[in-house]
């Protein structure tokens, strides 16, 4: 009778870790956004124990959001860049040129109801240029989008050498608004990033454009033998970072009151590396734009506790460089095994 029941806790105890192991090899891709998420509980753990209490606030946690709104943005384009195997590096480009496009504008007397469409519209159309030389011209995406760097960045030099000062009431509200709920705050361009990210995420996975980018990501060619638009959903996932680099370019010169032509320099590495951080594979086909949130409150906790301490800045980058390097291994690892299980 003893030796039945031990037989049964066994075969229980065998049942549930193959179940187990049964789903984590399903949601293997959730690995590293569910990395990201400890990742990030670990660092507020650390903050609040090391800073005594004084990090964990109200007040902070609301800044997180505020001070990285326009990353959050470039990340969500980002996301659907690298998920079709793609990488944009002239996202940081793009956000100073329409950054400097509003600015101007505005400084002209141009209302916002034409500017900031203009802005949207002027980082989309690098975007558009961008997937073109991709799709149709087979360049390959980090030419392509270095083109569109050096583009950008030649155009925000072109409108303007200098910083100009915005002073349109209606631009900066998008900053200088609080919406308060006790000790807690968020500004209407906090307000927009989460919008883009929600939006973004029911785009992903609950449309057949969604559902396309996943495709191209993980198998083109199977996406194009399975009848899918492989070359709209390519194209349209670059004028997406774009249209979110221009929408990135409002956010940030709300955030700080001017447009300036060298704003956004490397901030195409922090995008990249927030989603990245987030659980996005750079071969492509797997990530969640939710992840990439993630990634970009990991990026600014770091920095932001960095701050707190007094510490050099340099101390960012070798913080963060740890982390891709960290995650760019259980990539690897589980696009190897995932090779091993396929036929």
């Amino acid at each position: 009778m003893t030796a039945a029941v031990t037989t049964t806790k066994d075969g229980t105890a065998a049942s549930t870790a193959g179940r187990a192991g049964t789903f984590m090899a399903r949601r293997s891709a959730l690995l590293p956004a569910l990395a990201a998420v400890i990742i990030l509980a670990l660092l507020f753990a650390g903050a609040e124990l090391f800073l005594r209490g004084d990090f964990i606030t109200p007040r902070n946690l609301s800044a997180l959001l505020l001070d990285n709104a326009y990353l959050l943005v470039l990340a969500v384009g980002m996301t659907f860049v690298i998920l079709t195997s793609g990488i944009d590096l002239s996202v940081g480009s793009v956000m100073a040129f329409t950054g400097i496009l509003g600015a101007r504008l505005l400084a002209e007397g141009l209302p916002p109801a034409i500017a900031i469409p203009a802005m949207l519209i002027g980082g989309a159309a690098i975007g558009l240029v961008i997937g073109l030389l991709v799709q149709v011209f087979s360049v390959q995406p980090f030419i392509a989008s270095l083109a569109g760097l050096f583009l950008a960045r030649g155009l925000a030099f072109v409108v303007s050498l200098s910083s100009i000062k915005v002073e349109d009431s209606a631009t900066l509200w998008l900053q200088t608004t609080r919406l308060r709920l006790g000790d807690w705050y968020i500004t209407p361009t906090g307000i927009i990033a989460l919008l883009a990210v929600a939006v973004a995420a029911f785009v992903l996975h609950y449309t057949r454009f969604g559902r396309t980018i996943y495709a191209v990501g993980g198998q083109e060619q199977s996406a194009r033998l399975m009848g899918l638009n492989v070359a709209r959903a390519k194209v349209m996932a670059y004028v997406i970072s774009g249209f979110c680099g221009g929408l990135a370019g409002l956010i940030l010169t709300a955030y700080s009151g001017a447009g300036y032509p060298r704003n956004g320099i490397g901030t195409e590495l922090d995008a990249i590396a927030a989603v990245v951080i987030g659980g996005t594979l750079l071969s492509g086909g797997r990530g969640y734009v939710l992840g990439s949130m993630v990634g970009v409150f990991v990026y600014g906790t770091i920095k932001t506790i960095i701050t707190f301490m007094g510490a050099e800045q340099s101390w960012m980058q070798i913080i963060v460089g740890t982390l891709l390097l960290v995650f760019i291994v259980i990539q690897r690892v589980i696009v190897a095994r995932s090779g091993q299980k396929s036929p």
